[in-house]
């Protein structure tokens, strides 16, 4: 996946468009990202583990990808799990995909990062990779003290709505 994903790379940086990832995904990379699945991580509605999925990998791989290059493909639903908030009594709720749709997510996580990683300002922070709160937070700190600021604004977007 790494030469796909470096073809294009430079495809967005030179077109600033791409049309088609699906030439990016093969078999090798939905074993690669098989690989990178943690094992004890919950089931989605169809409650397949990882070491079921695994006990038939090359069928299932080969069935998952022709259902992508054919189009059809139609992720599951997601099971919903309401969790419990740290320090108080409400709860929050979860999404948990099936194990299939984590493959397919992975791969084009990792494609769409490679595309519009590189158009990000440096200022970014949120759910990028290798970037935390902290890093935002020393950010910010620093913005702070190298510049004139007279307001800091921090909204809650969903407290306002």
């Amino acid at each position: 996946m790494e030469t796909e994903t470096i073809r294009i790379k430079e495809l967005a940086k030179k077109c600033r468009q791409v049309d088609s990832v699906m030439y990016a995904i093969n078999k090798e990379t939905l074993k690669a990202q098989h690989r990178k699945q943690l094992q004890n991580k919950a089931t989605g509605i169809d409650r397949v583990t990882k070491m079921e999925y695994e006990a038939n990998l090359e069928a299932n791989i080969e069935d998952l990808l022709n259902r992508m290059k054919r189009q059809s493909y139609k992720p599951k639903a997601v099971r919903r799990v309401n969790i419990p908030k740290a320090g108080s009594n409400k709860t929050r709720p979860l999404g948990i995909p099936s194990y299939e749709d984590k493959l397919v997510q992975g791969c084009m996580a990792e494609i769409l990062n490679a595309i519009y990683e590189p158009m990000f300002e440096e200022s970014s922070f949120g759910f990028r990779p290798n970037r935390s709160c902290h890093d935002a937070i020393m950010y910010m700190d620093k913005m702070l003290h190298r510049t004139k600021a007279n307001y800091v604004v921090d909204i809650d977007i969903k407290r306002i709505l």
